[in-house]
């Protein structure tokens, strides 16, 4: 996508991230779950002082994908923390890729995916990794397009519902040792 603009958030952008996140995940994950485990995870990890609070943390970055001056998707990237299967506490998380379903196909996927993969090449880190719902073979098939391995799962809790997701890895840096 020819004027497609990858752009950092930042504090003055809470509002559109908002917007954003709540839209891209009701998009994505509605049709497969209650309205009430929906309603409770987007009240818990949407609001917009856990945003504020999430913008303001170091170990944390998020970028917009822009078309012209409106925000079509965005990425959550966090530092330092990883799984203790990595064994490697020299990582970068994506815990958040998503783009409007308006905008599927149309690679801003792709591009988000290349940013968090450009941000961990300039902190040398040695994997980057995330977790994706088993339930999603779209997500699944784009992170093995792009050299993600799964590893392991874990629990992710969706309201009071607890779904399994599948942890994945890509080497970044091949000096480093995992």
């Amino acid at each position: 996508m020819q004027d497609l603009e990858i752009k950092k958030v930042t504090i003055q952008d809470v509002n559109q991230l908002q917007q954003i996140g709540q839209q891209t995940f009701i998009e994505t994950y509605a049709s497969m779950n209650s309205e009430e485990n929906m309603n409770a995870y987007l009240e818990d990890n949407f609001s917009f002082e856990k945003l504020k609070k999430e913008l303001a943390d170091k170990n944390a970055e998020f970028y917009f994908a822009m078309l012209e001056d409106t925000v079509i998707g965005y990425l959550k990237i966090n530092f330092g923390k990883s799984p203790s299967k990595i064994k490697n506490e020299n990582t970068l998380e994506i815990e958040r890729i998503y783009v409007s379903n308006a905008f599927h196909g149309k690679r801003v996927g792709q591009a988000l995916c290349e940013k968090a993969i450009e941000v961990s090449k300039q902190k040398n880190v040695a994997y980057i990794w995330l977790g994706v719902w088993e339930e999603n073979p779209k997500a699944i098939r784009f992170y093995e397009k792009n050299g993600f391995v799964q590893f392991d799962t874990h629990i992710f809790k969706l309201g009071s519902e607890q779904q399994t997701d599948l942890l994945m890895k890509l080497k970044i840096n091949s000096n480093k040792l995992s």
